[in-house]
């Protein structure tokens, strides 16, 4: 059992950063916006976060288990701290734009894990892929958003 508590350990702090998407979700002022017809449908965004956290947690893991406190968990951590920041700032505070920096950051930081992680443990790296893929068009999306919406996107709305 101790051999898994340390993946326990990154289960539980990848469950820490999904209270802030649990606690600031999507509400009339979000559904008021313009998005573009190819915004994916409101259900798809908790199938796909769940098994986003679940590769993420396992990835974290999967790095520490075989390099101990490596410079990849630095951007693990990182991109964890920008992914839970970004309900936050986008549907607490109504902050699309900068909603869009920090989603650009959380993109540099995944990629930044693939590359480090990728002579640690290929599997962490690649479990890193469809990550770094949904947050591109969630990224895409966020800029769309912000572009249709204009003034309108300001939180004095």
């Amino acid at each position: 059992m101790t051999e898994y508590a340390p993946l326990l350990a990154f289960v539980a702090v990848t469950f820490l950063a999904t209270l802030s998407g649990s606690k600031f979700m999507p509400g009339p002022w979000y559904r008021s916006l313009q998005k573009p017809s190819w915004t994916p449908p409101d259900w798809s965004f908790p199938v796909v976060w769940t098994v986003l956290y679940i590769m993420i947690a396992i990835a974290g893991w999967r790095v520490w288990a075989a390099a101990g406190w490596h410079a990849a968990l630095w951007a693990w951590f990182a991109q964890l701290v920008l992914n839970a920041a970004w309900s936050w700032i986008m549907f607490g505070q109504k902050r699309i734009g900068l909603a869009l920096v920090d989603a650009m950051g959380m993109w540099v930081t995944i990629a930044l894990f693939i590359i480090l992680a990728w002579p640690v443990d290929q599997v962490a790296a690649w479990l890193f892929v469809p990550y770094l893929v949904w947050v591109t068009i969630a990224t895409v999306l966020n800029w769309t958003i912000l572009r249709l919406n204009g003034s309108a996107a300001s939180p004095a709305q």
